[in-house]
This record gives C-alpha cells, structure tokens and sequence, in this order.
C-alpha cells in the first residue's frame, strides 16, 4: 500500500514575538511525529524532512528531542527512525478517557457467560501488559498467572504484537526478554515472527501451555476508530476441558467480542477479502 500523502503544513509564526518560537517548535515536533506515522511508521531522516518540509539539521535537532523523550526510536541496523514506545503510553491515556474496561463490559460479559471460561482485556503500555478488565472462570480450573512480561508466550500479547510494525514487535519482545515459562514457549524471533503472521491470516492467536502448563488461551485484537491496535480480548481454559468442540465456541466467541468491541470504538468497516 502506498505511503499517504505528506499532511498540509500549519501555519507558523502566528501569536506575539516572545510566542512564535516556542509554538513553532512544538508544531514542528508534531509534524515529525505525523509525518513518520503517514509513512507507514518508519522513515528515513531524509524522507522525514522532505514530506516535513524542513531542513535536515532541524529535522535531526528535533527527531534527537523526540527520541531522548522516547516518542521516536532509532531503528537498529537501518539509518531510519519510528515511533517509540511513548506513544503507545499517550495512546492508554486516551483508552482510559473513553473508558474502555466499561464499554468492553457486556462483550467480555456475554464471552464469559457463553464459554464459561476466564476472559481478560488487555492494552500494551510501553513495554507492559496491562489488565483492563477481567472475568473469572465459572468453571474449576487452573488459575491464571499474571505477569506484566511475556508478551510473546500470552494469546493476549500475540494478537497485539502481530499487528504493531516488526521493529516495534521485536522491541518490545526484547525490552520483555523473550522467557522461556513452559517447554513449549517460543523463545526466538524468526519461530515467533512466523507465529504473527498466522495471527494476521486467522485473526485470532493462540498460546498452547506456552505462558502457563495446563492452559490454553486463544485472544483476537481490538481497533480503535482509526483501525489501530488498542488492546486484545482473550479467553483460557485448562487443558482438560480443551476439547476441539469447545475450543472452537472460544475461538469463535473471542473472534466475535474483539469484532463487537471494535465496532463499538468506531472501527472503520473492513473491505471484503
């Protein structure tokens, strides 16, 4: 797909002369920020300065702030810069001001109620996997570990991590450490990259005993009105009650919830395959 079009320039300079630097800063800072999203989320120093429309030396000075800051990264081995963790962290404020717990609550309510099983929503703050909101099992089973790592080893984390741009995917599973919790934990990039893509083809992930022995979780992701990954729905069940009947009424309720929930925050409608 086609990178978008360079956004209009704002006007700069406007305000009392004691006001114009300040607020032309600021207004440049944030057209970096844009113009490195319009981009696809990774850009050059060269291609970020000419769609910014500004010169190299300003565009270095500010991307420098911005990455001290931790709102852009350098990309390690290519000469390019993209959005850094710090912006998924904004992005949580936001969630928190829509309130999403409460308008996630009769989607994971009726999953929990149709599968009988533990439903959790989950956002990525930074580096950390954070609980929103949660729903216990109706059911006896093994009980759900909660950790703030281990993104790569949760279905909750997969189905978030398979839709963020690969080299924030692979910061992220490194800041974490990729742990090995179980023998069957995917602890190398290449094994777990390939494991996204089916993610991305199926829509929903699935953590087979690799966060937590006994369990079985299966998680889809949920999109905000711009089509951005915001946090995931996910449902476990113990490996007892893991027949291929019930795991298909979990995958299919987890599916249909992260659809209802995205819905719900204005997602625009997905074209037809």
């Amino acid at each position: 797909m086609a990178a978008s079009q360079p956004r209009a320039r704002r006007a700069h300079g406007a305000g009392p002369a004691g006001e114009r630097h300040g607020i032309q800063s600021v207004d440049r800072a944030i057209t970096l920020l844009e113009t490195i999203a319009d981009a696809g989320g990774e850009a050059t120093l060269t291609e970020i300065a000419g769609r910014a429309e500004l010169n190299i030396s300003t565009s270095h000075h500010l991307l420098s702030t911005l990455v001290r800051r931790g709102y852009v990264t350098k990309v390690s081995g290519r000469r390019s810069y993209a959005l850094g963790g710090r912006i998924l962290e904004i992005g949580y404020a936001s969630l928190r001001q829509i309130d999403l717990p409460q308008r996630a609550g009769r989607f994971i309510d009726r999953l929990n109620e149709t599968t009988g099983e533990a439903v959790h929503l989950v956002t990525l703050l930074g580096d950390t996997m954070k609980i929103l909101a949660k729903r216990e099992s109706r059911a006896p089973g093994v009980g759900f570990t909660a950790r703030p790592d281990g993104a790569h080893a949760k279905a909750s984390g997969k189905a978030i991590l398979a839709w963020l741009p690969e080299h924030e995917a692979r910061r992220v599973t490194a800041a974490q450490g990729m742990i090995r919790f179980t023998p069957n934990t995917i602890t190398e990039w290449p094994a777990l990259n390939e494991e996204l893509r089916s993610v991305r083809r199926n829509f929903y992930s699935m953590d087979r005993e690799e966060y937590q022995p006994g369990l079985i979780c299966i998680g889809s992701a949920v999109r905000d009105h711009q089509g951005a990954v915001v946090a995931s729905i996910s449902a476990s069940t113990p490996l007892a009650r893991a027949t291929a009947t019930h795991l298909k009424l979990i995958c299919d309720g987890v599916v249909e919830a992260a659809h209802a929930l995205s819905a719900e925050l204005g997602e625009p409608a997905r074209a037809p395959d």
